[in-house]
C-alpha cells in the first residue's frame, strides 16, 4: 500500500483533506475554539479599556486575523495543502504576533532578552518543519494547538523585542538572523529533490498540484515574501542606530 494513502486523518484538528468541491463548506465551528475566542476578546475587553488607542486596535487586528486563519476553510485547506499550512504559520508568526507584541505594555519590553527570543522563535520554526514533528501534528489535536501556541508564543516574544525593546542595532541584528533562518528553511523546501511532508503526498492533486510543488511554493511564500516584514524591521532599527544622535533641532 502507498504509505502516502494510509496516512490516517482521523485525529486531524481540521478534519480531513478538502477538495475544491467541499472546501468552502468547511467552515470551523468548534464550540472549545470559539468559546476560547469570546472569553479572549472578552478578557482584553476588559484589560484594555484604558490602554492607548494603538494597542487596542493591535489586539482587535491580531483578534480577527486569528479567528479567519481557525475558523474559516483555511484550516481545513491547510490539511490539503502544505503552502496553505505555510501560509497560515506565516501570517501567525509575521502578522498576528508582531500585533500581540503591539498589544502589549511597553513596559514588557524591557524584560525581553533578545538572543533567548530569537534562540525559542528560530527553534519552534525549524522543530515544527521537520518531517516527522510537522507530520505528529495531524495525530492529535493536542499537537496541533501546541504547534500554533509555540510558533505565536514564540514569536510574540521575538516580536515584542524587535519592535519596543531599546537598542536599534540589536533589535535589527536579531531580525536580520530570523530572516536568514527562514529564507534558508524556505530554499531547503524549494530545492529538496523529492517531497518531504507525508500528510501531504495524497492530498494535493485535488488542487492541481503535485506533492513536490506544493512544496516548492511552501517554500518560495517562505522564502520570498515571509521575509518581508522582518527585513522592513531591520531597515527601520539599523536606519535608527544610524542616525545621528544628540543634535541639536533647528
Amino acid at each position: 500500500m502507498d504509505p502516502a494513502s494510509a496516512f490516517s486523518f482521523d485525529m486531524s484538528y481540521c478534519g480531513s483533506p478538502p477538495t475544491l468541491d467541499t472546501l468552502w463548506g468547511r467552515w470551523n465551528f468548534d464550540p472549545l475554539l470559539l468559546t476560547a475566542l469570546i472569553a479572549l476578546a472578552m478578557g482584553a475587553a476588559f484589560t484594555l479599556r484604558r490602554a492607548e488607542r494603538h494597542r487596542q486596535l493591535a489586539f482587535c487586528g491580531a483578534w480577527l486575523l486569528a479567528a479567519v486563519l481557525f475558523v474559516s476553510p483555511i484550516c481545513a485547506a491547510s490539511v490539503a495543502l502544505l503552502w496553505v499550512r505555510v501560509t497560515h504559520h506565516i501570517v501567525l508568526t509575521m502578522v498576528v504576533a508582531p500585533l500581540l507584541a503591539l498589544a502589549l505594555p511597553a513596559a514588557w519590553a524591557r524584560r525581553i532578552g533578545m538572543l533567548p527570543a530569537l534562540v525559542v522563535s528560530t527553534m519552534a520554526m525549524w522543530l515544527w518543519h521537520a518531517p516527522d514533528l510537522y507530520a505528529s501534528a495531524f495525530a492529535h489535536p493536542a499537537i496541533y494547538w501546541a504547534m500554533q501556541a509555540s510558533l505565536l508564543g514564540s514569536f510574540a516574544w521575538l516580536w515584542l523585542g524587535l519592535l519596543r525593546k531599546d537598542g536599534a542595532m540589536t533589535a535589527g541584528t536579531a531580525a536580520l538572523l530570523s530572516a536568514m533562518q527562514m529564507g534558508f528553511l524556505g530554499a531547503l523546501l524549494v530545492f529538496a529533490p523529492g517531497p518531504l511532508y507525508l500528510p501531504h503526498q495524497a492530498t494535493t492533486f485535488a488542487f492541481g498540484f503535485t506533492p513536490l510543488a506544493d512544496q516548492q511554493l511552501a517554500g518560495l511564500i517562505m522564502w520570498v515574501p515571509a521575509n518581508l516584514p522582518l527585513l522592513a524591521l531591520v531597515l527601520w532599527r539599523l536606519a535608527d542606530a544610524l542616525k545621528p544622535r544628540g543634535a541639536s533641532p533647528g
